[in-house]
């Protein structure tokens, strides 16, 4: 067990949860087993609503068999890239990836890119499948977020804000922002407000825009305020990259909503609605 402490002072919270337990005999590391309870539920919901997007539940778990391994490896690979320096001497020691170290917007890429390969294989509208996908993203983000609490991870500047998040071993504590907390709330915001929004969509893909745009910014904001980061700076500046990133992706995704939502004539009937007018014309 870790012998750093965690502590929320102001709300009387004082833990050293384990990193691991051990389930007869197999030890399981609870950032993984969080990891899978939040892809389970996403799975869940995405699987409860699929047919409100116009697809169907083949559709969404297929679909899945060839997101969820892309998506691990470009959480692995992007990680990588951008913490070279730890991986240099050793290039081989990129595929341990039972020792840790992914990046949630390399598994993001990759859940996209392997959502896009299956619809385009099984001409299924991919944009339908985004605005799913992201519900479910949403979802698997906001849980997620609680195995790096586990992990003592993902924190921010030191602070002495009222929910500053202490780490210490009892007798040296510093305090910092807690941004796993901060970016889990913002996600599991993110998804009620999408969740109700989904229901009044006027196309395909503008909930996967309005996620693009609401975890961009959240995620841009934070990565302004964190203490451990990537080693990628932008050139010439203090910004690391995964801000940019975040901000940049907002701007892009909002710019491409507010065409497609005003500008009636780009847009395509809602697939949902498409295969309801199939069934009456039948």
């Amino acid at each position: 067990m870790l012998t750093v402490l965690i502590s929320f002072p102001n709300l009387g919270i004082f833990l050293n949860p384990p990193t691991t337990v051990s389930i007869f005999g197999l030890t399981v590391h609870w950032y993984g087993a969080i990891i899978s309870l939040g892809f389970l539920l996403a799975v869940f919901y995405a699987n409860r609503r699929v047919k409100q997007f116009g697809l169907t539940e083949d559709n969404l778990l297929t679909m899945l068999l060839a997101a969820v391994p892309l998506a691990l490896v470009c959480a692995r690979a992007y990680y990588c890239v951008f913490s070279w320096e730890q991986f240099r001497d050793d290039p081989i020691s990129c595929l341990y990836i039972w020792e840790g170290g992914i990046a949630i917007y390399g598994a993001v890429l990759g859940a996209v890119l392997g959502a896009w390969l299956y619809c385009r294989f099984a001409k299924v509208r991919f944009s339908a499948m985004l605005d799913i996908g992201a519900l479910g993203l949403l979802i698997g983000q906001s849980v997620g977020r609680w195995g790096n609490f586990i992990n003592r991870e993902v924190y921010g500047v030191e602070t002495e804000s009222f929910l500053k998040m202490g780490l210490g071993d009892g007798s040296n504590v510093r305090y910092y922002h807690p941004l796993f907390l901060y970016e889990s709330v913002w996600n599991a915001l993110g998804f009620v407000l999408l969740h109700f929004f989904s229901k009044r969509r006027k196309f395909d893909g503008e909930v996967f825009l309005l996620y693009v745009v609401w975890y961009g910014l959240g995620r841009g904001v934070l990565e302004g305020m964190r203490m451990t980061q990537f080693n990628l700076m932008v050139p010439g500046t203090e910004m690391p990259f995964s801000q940019l990133l975040g901000f940049a992706s907002a701007v892009i995704a909002a710019a491409v909503w507010a065409l497609l939502r005003f500008s009636p004539k780009r847009r395509r009937t809602l697939l949902v609605q498409e295969i309801a007018a199939r069934e009456t014309e039948s």
